[in-house]
């Protein structure tokens, strides 16, 4: 029996920056918001300090965003030294659509039953270019591997751009 979603344990909406007729939405259109996102940007932190951001694709499973790196990528080295991340989703317009920012403790996947479920979930979203063949606990395409991560929101928030304006903040045990 699959295990009940989780769920937030807060759900507030800002009035600070949000329109007077705002409503919040529920958290399974955020879900699906997320599930649906093709693009993500990832926020990670080097070591000295300074900031890493870069674009990469995520599947939403199990209740999180999963993510794959080259570990010795600039962000998995990041994350092996601090594994706090925010991920973000949404549109470049200011007025129309809906952002997420997803920040979270990204934790190492190494079941490689796990991430054979993981590479479908890749290629039914993505298609077979993101094809993976998992072995050793990691993702192997063409002759490099990858290491894969799921980031179990802590924080999440949401807002709506264009009439009305909303941000809207989940928050999760």
């Amino acid at each position: 029996m699959p295990a009940e979603p989780v769920q937030p344990v807060e759900s507030h909406l800002d009035p600070r920056y949000s329109d007077p007729d705002a409503i919040p939405p529920e958290w399974p259109e955020a879900q699906r918001l997320l599930a649906a996102a093709e693009l993500f940007w990832i926020s990670t932190v080097r070591p000295d300090g300074r900031p890493h951001v870069t674009p990469l694709p995520a599947v939403w499973a199990e209740d999180a965003l999963h993510f794959c790196t080259g570990p010795d990528e600039r962000k998995a080295r990041n994350l092996a030294a601090n594994p706090h991340v925010t991920l973000t989703t949404g549109t470049n317009l200011w007025d129309t659509g809906y952002d997420l920012v997803v920040e979270g403790e990204a934790v190492r996947v190494g079941d490689d039953a796990r991430l054979r479920d993981l590479a479908a979930a890749w290629e039914r979203k993505y298609g077979d270019f993101w094809h993976f063949e998992v072995r050793d606990g990691r993702f192997h395409h063409g002759p490099g591997s990858a290491v894969v991560f799921a980031v179990a929101p802590r924080t999440v928030f949401g807002f709506g751009k264009g009439r009305p304006f909303s941000q809207t903040r989940w928050r999760f045990a």
